[in-house]
């Protein structure tokens, strides 16, 4: 159990120094961690989570870490108050370094921010982060998500729909995320 905690914590430790960009460029990181190299939950589960974490308040990956914490933990066979335990050993450890980072960088941010190093390291950072978004964006096309066309032509139709219904409100129409939401998931209830 131990040895589980501790790698809870390394690697969202890991991924909270490297992860530039916030949560969503987090997702494709954590993925890559949780479900490909350490093997605590199933695509499945992780797409469950990143639901999840969209659906609940705060940033998508701290609500991440925390649900990631839980079902490792539950997943490797401890009792759900471990869980808790893990949810917030994965939080913490995803959050420490950008603490420690900003402290250490605002003091010196300020007194700095016009210096051409200091903009071209911003400037190039920017590709970078995009990168992730996009990372972040293809990784939830993915079966669980939108279904199979010759297996579940009914889901995946239904996920082409929803999904081009809530860029178009979102894009043209300026319909507030929270409705978005709401309707699209009230229409996949009563679809699926």
């Amino acid at each position: 159990m131990v040895v589980l905690l501790l790698r809870l914590f390394w690697t969202f430790f890991l991924i909270g120094l490297f992860g530039f960009g916030g949560g969503y460029a987090m997702i494709s990181m954590i993925q890559t961690e949780v479900v490909t190299h350490q093997h605590w939950m199933t695509m499945g589960q992780f797409t469950d989570i990143v639901a999840i974490s969209q659906s609940t308040p705060g940033p998508i990956g701290i609500n991440s870490a925390t649900y990631v914490g839980y079902t490792a933990m539950v997943n490797a066979g401890y009792d759900p108050s471990w869980g808790i335990l893990g949810s917030f050993i994965a939080t913490f450890a995803v959050v420490f370094p950008s603490f420690v980072l900003m402290l250490i960088i605002s003091k010196f941010l300020m007194k700095y921010k016009n210096h051409s190093a200091v903009e071209s390291t911003f400037l190039g950072l920017r590709p970078a982060v995009v990168g992730l978004l996009a990372a972040a964006a293809l990784l939830l096309m993915n079966e669980e998500n939108f279904g199979n066309v010759s297996r579940t032509p009914w889901q995946f139709w239904i996920s082409i729909g929803l999904f081009c219904f809530a860029m178009i409100a979102h894009r043209i129409y300026k319909t507030n995320p929270i409705a978005i939401i709401l309707l699209c998931g009230i229409t996949g209830m009563l679809l699926f």
